[in-house]
Order: C-alpha cells, then sequence, then structure tokens
C-alpha cells in the first residue's frame, strides 16, 4: 500500500513537471510569443495616441495676446486653417459645411462642424463663416498670430476694420477649395485681397508636374498607343496627337 502511495506521487509530479515544460516551451516559442508581443506593440501604440490626443486637449491659449483683428492660423494635417480674433474668445473663419443645407436648426449649427461635415462641404461646395470659441477654433493646435504680415506685400488694415468685414461677411457662402477657402476671406478681412498663398503653391506644382518635357513625351507615347490600338490613320488621331503633346512641350 505504501508502495502504490510513492508511486502515485512520482506520477503526479512527473505529471506537473511535465505541463510545466509544456507551458514553457509555448511562451518561449517564437510562433507563439509573435501574438503575445503583436499584442503588446498595439497596447502601447494606443496608449501613445490617447497621450498624444491628452497633451492637444491640454494645450492652453493666452487670449490677452490676442488683439481685435488678428489673424490666427494654426496647422493641420494637409492645410493651414485661418480665422479672424474678434475679441472675448471668439474667431470668425470660413469652414466648409454640410449641415446648413440639411438643417436649419440653429443648436444643431452652433456645435463644433466634425471632420464628417467639413468633407461633405468640400464635395458640396458649401461653407459658412461662423463664430467659434478659440479652443475649437485651435482643435488643439497651436496658434500663430499674424503671421501673413511677413509674406503679404499689403500693409494689414485697422484692426477695427479687419473685425467689421469679417463679422460683415458671416452667414453661409459658396466654397471653392481653389478660389475661395478660409485664406482667401482672412487676407480680405485683414489686407482688402482675396488671394491663397496655399491655393498658388498647389497650382504651382501642379503645373511643376502637368507643363513638363516628361509629361509632353508622355502624352505622344500614349497617343501613338492609342492609334495602333485603334488601327487607325485619320485627322481626329493625327491632331490629337501632334497638338496635345505639342502643346504641353510648348507650355513647358
Amino acid at each position: 500500500m505504501v508502495r502504490r502511495s510513492t508511486e502515485s506521487l512520482v506520477c503526479l509530479d512527473w505529471d506537473k513537471a511535465c505541463r510545466c515544460q509544456t507551458i514553457q516551451k509555448l511562451t518561449t516559442s517564437p510562433v507563439r510569443m509573435f501574438p503575445l508581443q503583436f499584442l503588446s506593440l498595439f497596447n502601447i501604440a494606443v496608449a501613445t495616441i490617447f497621450e498624444e490626443k491628452k497633451k492637444q486637449q491640454v494645450v492652453q491659449h493666452d487670449f490677452s495676446i490676442y488683439k481685435r483683428g488678428d489673424l490666427l492660423e494654426v496647422p493641420r494635417t494637409l492645410f493651414t486653417h485661418f480665422g479672424i480674433y474678434l475679441g472675448n474668445n471668439r474667431v470668425a473663419h470660413l469652414i466648409p459645411d454640410i449641415l446648413p443645407v440639411l438643417t436649419t436648426e440653429q443648436q444643431a449649427l452652433e456645435k463644433m462642424v466634425t471632420n464628417n461635415r467639413l468633407i461633405l462641404g468640400v464635395i458640396a461646395k458649401k461653407a459658412s463663416v461662423r463664430v467659434d470659441s478659440v479652443e475649437d477654433f485651435a482643435y488643439g493646435a497651436e496658434i500663430l498670430v499674424n503671421h501673413m504680415d511677413k509674406v503679404c506685400s499689403r500693409p494689414p488694415l485697422a484692426g477695427e476694420e479687419v473685425a467689421r468685414r469679417a463679422e460683415k461677411l458671416l452667414g453661409s457662402v459658396a466654397y471653392s477649395l481653389l478660389w475661395y477657402n478660409c485664406e482667401h476671406y482672412v487676407m480680405y478681412c485683414r489686407y482688402g485681397t482675396s488671394m491663397s498663398f496655399q491655393t498658388y503653391q498647389f497650382c504651382k506644382a501642379v503645373r511643376k508636374i502637368v507643363c513638363s518635357k516628361t509629361s509632353s513625351l508622355l502624352s505622344f507615347l500614349l497617343c501613338l498607343f492609342i492609334m495602333f490600338y485603334l488601327e487607325t490613320v485619320s485627322i481626329f488621331v493625327i491632331l490629337p496627337t501632334v497638338f496635345i503633346p505639342g502643346t504641353i512641350w510648348m507650355a513647358s
């Protein structure tokens, strides 16, 4: 009887040791560790994103440095957003918004414009000049004050005149990403001219890409390919083959 008990204890110890070794192999195996490492990296990435959002949310703005009529600008992901400071923690800015097309409820319109509303407004070419707080305007980013004074050749108008112009244009407006955006609005208010340096730089980059010798050569090869693919040689095919690449070549 004692012998059997001893054998049972030995078997239990052996099974326990085998299980421990198996668990150790599973957890130390590179294949098994990969999901754990992935989850760990994912948690770190999520924590980093939340920390960055917290940092953006705690950005404090000193209202005492802003004067009525100041031009405020904040960097965004793909562009720079502009507004005119009206005083008392109020900023007038032009922003695309689809909501005024869908409803006239003032309480809904006064809420901060979300990204979905903004994108749909750009597509529908609808915008509004509205007044928001400095925090909502900045959206967690740092604010530059009157930075355009160093770029624009025209001297700025008086602060009260700038604010008066900004307030006069409040309400719904037609929007164009290239021809009438938030920068056009603030440039008119502060300098008396409606222009956009961002639009100019964008058009300059597009022109540099399209109106180049490489584009001329590619368009010529494309026209030749279409000619041979259609297996036709007519005036309607030859003219574009010569005219399009030739025009791009002369513009380059």
